[in-house]
């Protein structure tokens, strides 16, 4: 499918992968609503895409807040038209420095869980209905190599991530026959802030430019009606289909 005149809809799009997608995508010519907790920080983006040519809009809201996903979904269909594709990309890794699974507190975990699945899950609800009705619909779920791999202090973002994955598969299983995609996507690991959070001693040299996984998650939404409906998708090994 082509990106160009899509209504797609990122979570976490104030600052990296999410604002480089709101880049990316906008400058395809999609239509493009991005959402993240911190008002200034994706009003900045958004007018930055605006005054580059394209087409951005910023809200403000918490993924996590179950009393306000009804009025993300509705705020964001009222700027854009209904949505075409759903990015799930806002994420946490929980309290810094990561810890233990001993040393985690329940309350960190269940945040996590809020913040990281929950969230994307309710917010897939509120949208995947009117892409059924419509019989088309892309739904893509930023996910992390530490859904795959159990590393040490990374526990609570693991299982977040690794009950994503799952969820992705499960979508698009109930989804499938009336025309909604659903697959999920390992970025790797990017030279962001949540990045630096995580992993203060990394050498940014070794990591990808967020831009350039924009780059492939567009290439991968123009190739989707060829991505097996439930894949997991890592942007460092993927080609794009002939």
């Amino acid at each position: 499918m082509t990106v160009n005149g899509k209504a797609i809809l990122v979570t976490g799009g104030g600052r990296g992968l999410g604002a480089a997608l709101g880049r990316e995508l906008a400058g395809a010519g999609a239509r493009i609503v991005l959402v993240a907790r911190t008002r200034a920080e994706v009003t900045s983006v958004a007018d930055a895409v605006s005054a580059a040519g394209g087409e951005a809009h910023a809200l403000a809201f918490d993924v996590s807040d179950k009393t306000k996903t009804h009025a993300l979904a509705g705020a964001a269909a009222a700027l854009v038209g209904p949505i075409d594709v759903l990015v799930h990309n806002a994420s946490t890794l929980g309290p810094v420095p990561l810890r233990l699974l001993l040393d985690t507190e329940c309350e960190d975990l269940a945040r996590v869980l809020e913040v990281n699945l929950v969230g994307p899950f309710r917010l897939t609800k509120a949208i995947a209905g009117s892409m059924a009705l419509r019989g088309s619909g892309t739904i893509v779920h930023v996910t992390s190599d530490a859904s795959v791999a159990a590393y040490p202090a990374w526990g609570a973002y693991s299982v977040s991530k690794a009950a994503l994955d799952h969820l992705a598969r499960l979508w698009a299983a109930e989804l499938d026959e009336v025309g909604v995609k659903s697959f999920s996507v390992d970025p790797g690991e990017m030279n962001t802030r949540m990045h630096a959070e995580a992993v203060p001693d990394a050498d940014p040299s070794t990591l990808a430019d967020p831009n350039d996984v924009a780059r492939t998650i567009r290439q991968m939404l123009e190739s989707a009606d060829r991505i097996p409906n439930g894949a997991r998708l890592a942007a460092a090994t993927w080609k794009r289909a002939p």
